[in-house]
């Protein structure tokens, strides 16, 4: 395989849809004749005029100059013949997600690009081995995996299958980094590795839903204001569509041999057999009429303030919430014992830690026993959410409720579920990537990259746990397979090992 790409080379785009013609524009503007092909008729010629109108708002914005824009136009080249890509040394493929026209096309093109050709396809489900089984030169063929809007987007998943040649591999990681891009190297397996991580986002908050914890907006919310999450998963699906969000999910759960811990949601089948897909059709998890009123997240009353708080035990992460009492004039004494929490009286309040609020307060025989859920930032968060246990009473509930108001929180109270919103999904979040890590499909650091740079996760999944700590992680997720007797929720071999030699996921702890 030959060197990475320059700026002199050709790159050929097959399918001149949204994913083509973006990527079509990335490659022109690193400075690359561009060849647009598609088989619907006009189609090449209006993505060009698509990537015209995009650049001519930026153009009234001042993020670009008229040269700037006549210079990377004039790159842009629609064609009619797939002959013409003879001279390209990439071609980019973005068509249907069809095993069998995908090999048509990757054969054809074999019979007209020069031997040395990276060819690439952008799919996210269909397997880059099985791709690649029907060519002479399988070597050559590497999974370029951009994400929407391929312009503004950073990350591209590099996928191998296993008769990618690494020179090739290599070649393509290169050329996403000249043309701006963070690449991160993956495996050909399942959902790769964004599409596989990010089905507990998804997953976790519809199971919720299902037991009743709390009604969309809420959920939502709490993943916003509390997780520190750009869009609460619900709104997310929305967003994405339902229809697509539930293929994949079915895809992936398919792939891996009806795995538990990707089964799709039965709420979600509903509302796709029910065509509601979310924004696209006027209503989803959400009602997009202009008419509709938004239903806004539950949200308790003012509760009742404490002067005091005693902060018992190691409180690790939750630390991070004593200047904001103590900063509100509460005073915060502290003392040991064997499990953390702070106490006002006989109220007992904690960190989920997996279990229900009503089976610590069995296992501490303190029926006032109210739980919290992990925030990205105590500081930052702007809403707490509350459970407490079936025996708490009304004022331990009001005195929670007061504490985290008094740290200028909203209060959200939800069911008593296992793992509450938060914390239960960056953990399952967390688990699969470190199954990622386990099985090969990348390394640790692709995969943080991945979510954070593919999806928008304020954090990555396995730098979060070892913020949290992989102890806790691995308690929360033993917890968890505890109380739903579910296999969805084994811990990973890789994050047992982690926890067994006091390391942790991105460097060694302490």
């Amino acid at each position: 395989m030959e060197r990475v790409l320059s700026a002199a080379d050709t790159v050929a785009i097959v399918g001149a849809g949204t994913m083509g013609t973006g990527v079509a524009q990335v490659a022109a503007t690193a400075g690359h004749w561009t060849l647009i092909y598609d088989t619907r008729p006009g189609a090449a010629k209006k993505s060009v005029e698509d990537i015209r109108a995009g650049l001519e708002r930026q153009l009234f914005r001042g993020k670009i100059t008229d040269r700037e824009l006549e210079k990377l136009l004039s790159r842009l080249h629609p064609v009619e013949l797939i002959e013409e890509f003879g001279d390209a040394r990439l071609v980019f493929e973005a068509i249907v997600e069809d095993l069998g026209v995908k090999q048509s096309l990757f054969k054809k093109l074999e019979s007209v690009c020069g031997e040395n050709t990276l060819l690439t396809t952008n799919t996210s489900s269909l397997s880059i081995t099985a791709i690649a089984s029907a060519l002479s030169r399988p070597a050559n063929l590497v999974g370029m995996h951009f994400f929407n809007p391929a312009p503004i987007m950073k990350l591209v998943e590099v996928v191998s299958g296993v008769e990618t040649s690494r020179e090739a591999a290599e070649a393509v990681y290169e050329t996403a980094v000249m043309w701006g891009k963070n690449p991160v190297h993956a495996r050909s397996t399942p959902g790769f590795i964004v599409n596989r991580v990010a089905r507990p986002f998804y997953a976790e908050a519809l199971r919720l839903l299902e037991e009743g914890a709390a009604d969309v907006p809420t959920l939502d919310a709490v993943m916003r204001d509390c997780g520190g999450f750009r869009m609460g998963p619900f709104e997310l699906m929305d967003l994405i569509g339902n229809d697509v969000n539930y293929a994949v999910t079915c895809s992936v759960f398919s792939a891996f041999h009806m795995d538990p811990r990707f089964l799709p949601s039965l709420i979600q089948k509903e509302l796709v057999d029910g065509g509601l897909l979310g924004r696209k059709t006027g209503r989803g998890f959400y009602d997009y009429s202009a008419s509709t009123e938004k239903i806004r997240p539950s949200s308790a009353g003012p509760g009742t303030p404490p002067t005091a708080i005693l902060a018992e035990g190691e409180l690790g992460i939750m630390e991070a919430l004593i200047p904001l009492w103590e900063e509100a004039g509460i005073q915060v004494t502290r003392k040991a014992g064997e499990e953390a929490a702070f106490i006002l009286g006989d109220v007992r309040i904690a960190l989920t830690d997996g279990r229900t609020a009503t089976r610590r307060a069995a296992d501490s025989g303190n029926s006032n026993t109210l739980l919290f859920d992990l925030a990205l930032d105590y500081r930052q968060a702007t809403r707490i959410a509350l459970t407490p246990a079936a025996g708490a009473s009304e004022g331990a509930l009001q005195a929670a409720i007061g504490l985290f108001e008094a740290a200028g929180k909203e209060v959200s109270v939800i069911t008593d579920a296992p793992g509450m919103s938060v914390m239960r999904t960056v953990c399952m979040l967390a688990n699969e990537g470190a199954d990622a890590v386990l099985y090969r499909v990348c390394d640790a650091a692709a995969v943080d990259i991945a979510m954070q740079q593919g999806v928008n996760y304020p954090l990555g999944p396995l730098a979060w746990a070892d913020r949290i700590g992989p102890g806790r992680v691995l308690k929360v997720l033993e917890n968890l397979q505890h109380a739903y007797g579910l296999d969805r929720y084994r811990p990973s071999l890789l994050l047992r090992r982690i926890v067994e030699s006091g390391q942790c996921f991105l460097g060694r702890s302490g």
